[in-house]
């Protein structure tokens, strides 16, 4: 008989339920929701800001672009040459002009050198002294000579564009007239150490030659800016102009 009262007698855990539902239909039980921790005022203001920069802010370039001020060359003769360099009250005496990258140095020609090989003016890259632009002028030549001709010429006065020249992998030449109708001939010389571009031009009874040249690594980083320089020289004449 125990034994049957204790099958048929109610068991605690439906007890329990039973009288949890029947209470569930008169009120319903609480049921405590965890809400996420406020954030500190400071940081979603922050976070904000860094979403408005990331979304606002341009992406800065990976290079900064190259500044440039123009050089007035005179192509004074050895013999009225100062020796002063600068730029100063030179533009109204200038034949030439050409780009130069801010933060190169001038070097200054001596009278012999100027006298010599005709070298007029010359700057440089001081964190690589042999990336360089220089210009050269001969005095006595009214007309250009045959492309080919006028770069042996001028490898005869320069050693540094002899030895290029000789161990060059490739040398193109072409010619172009500016909006004057001025001709200039333009060299590029690929050596196995150096790469130079030369541009030639004859005026004022004298033949300009604008040089500008590096070794091969600086080459493969500034090609561009070598390649503006070469581009920016030209003849000019500023008498009478104001």
């Amino acid at each position: 008989m125990t034994m049957l009262a204790s099958l048929f007698s109610p068991s605690p855990l439906l007890t329990t339920a039973a009288s949890t539902s029947s209470s569930a239909t008169s009120l319903p039980a609480p049921h405590a929701v965890r809400l996420p921790a406020p954030r500190p005022l400071t940081a979603t203001l922050a976070a904000a800001a860094a979403a408005g920069l990331l979304l606002l802010t341009p992406a800065a370039p990976s290079h900064a672009e190259a500044e440039f001020k123009v050089y007035y060359g005179t192509a004074a003769s050895a013999a009225n040459y100062g020796g002063y360099g600068g730029n100063a009250n030179k533009r109204d005496a200038a034949e030439y002009v050409y780009d130069v990258p801010e933060g190169w140095k001038e070097r200054l020609v001596s009278k012999v050198e100027k006298g010599t090989n005709g070298t007029d003016s010359e700057f440089f890259n001081p964190r690589k002294r042999s990336e360089r632009e220089y210009l050269t002028f001969l005095s006595g030549f009214r007309k250009l000579a045959p492309v080919g001709a006028v770069l042996d010429n001028l490898a005869l006065s320069d050693v540094g564009l002899q030895d290029q020249i000789s161990s060059a992998d490739d040398v193109t030449s072409a010619e172009r007239k500016d909006a004057d109708g001025q001709v200039y001939y333009e060299y590029e010389v690929a050596g196995a150490g150096a790469h130079s571009l030369i541009s030639v031009t004859c005026a004022r009874n004298k033949l300009y030659a604008h040089f500008v040249t590096a070794p091969n690594p600086e080459w493969g980083r500034d090609e561009a800016v070598l390649r503006r320089l070469h581009q920016s020289f030209k003849t000019v004449d500023f008498s009478g102009q104001d």
